[in-house]
């Protein structure tokens, strides 16, 4: 895959995007492939079914798992094969947390990649007065010293996804990686003055919010589409 991303290591401190200045510092990767924006055209469509929609996020799921986890350390193992040993690398203890309910549509791509991985949930919802997130539940298996995938597929407002990233850091992970489908300026300026150490991994970086916290374009209420509650 080819990303296209904001150099952690320009040397300017301030990066633009949609006519909004932006701390370079903070890694955003926006993943520029010819099928995940297949994927994500096909999930911005409005007449696209319920059934149809979870397949597809699956699937770019898929993709912006692949990328999140690129740089991620690796160790070396020998197994045997049914011929003679032979040497390899495996990545070390993952952790998924999707925040809830959306977070759901992109869980089966990260469990089917990594069998093993552990899972952890994080309940947020959003006061539709103050847009603010309130939480009704969070169980986190352990994740010190281990690599989280947080999953939440619209970084909007950026305030469930800036909670749910401090919830877990305070298991004090090896890192953390903020992995969505659609984000919106408003929401990375949220993230990068919150955590600027976490990078973000998108399909799409869209306009701006509407006046009720929705991105723009985007594709509507992930949740509704993927569970068909519309």
């Amino acid at each position: 895959m080819v990303p296209a991303a904001v150099d952690p290591g320009n040397h300017s401190p301030r990066a633009r995007w949609g006519g909004r200045d932006y701390d370079a510092r903070v890694s955003v990767t926006v993943v520029d492939h010819p099928l995940a924006e297949h994927l994500l055209a096909q999930l911005r469509d409005r007449t696209t079914p319920p059934a149809v929609f979870r397949t597809l996020a699956k699937r770019l799921a898929l993709a912006l798992a692949l990328e999140a986890i690129r740089d991620l350390p690796t160790t070396e193992v020998h197994v045997e094969t049914p011929l003679e040993p032979a040497s390899g690398r495996v990545l070390g203890d993952l952790v998924a947390v999707p925040i809830l309910r959306a977070g759901l549509g992109m869980l089966e791509a990260v469990t089917e990649l990594f069998p093993e991985v552990a899972v952890g949930y994080i309940g947020l919802e959003r006061d539709e007065a103050s847009l603010q997130p309130q939480s009704y539940y969070r169980k986190l298996p352990p994740v010190e010293g281990r690599h989280v995938l947080v999953l939440d597929p619209m970084l909007a407002t950026g305030g469930s996804g800036s909670a749910a990233t401090a919830a877990v850091k305070e298991g004090r992970p090896a890192s953390i990686r903020f992995v969505c489908v659609v984000s919106a300026p408003e929401g990375i300026a949220k993230m990068q003055a919150d955590h600027p150490d976490v990078p973000i991994f998108t399909a799409a970086l869209d306009r701006q919010l509407n006046e009720h916290g929705y991105i723009l374009p985007g594709l509507g209420d992930f949740g509704d589409r993927l569970f068909g509650t519309e």
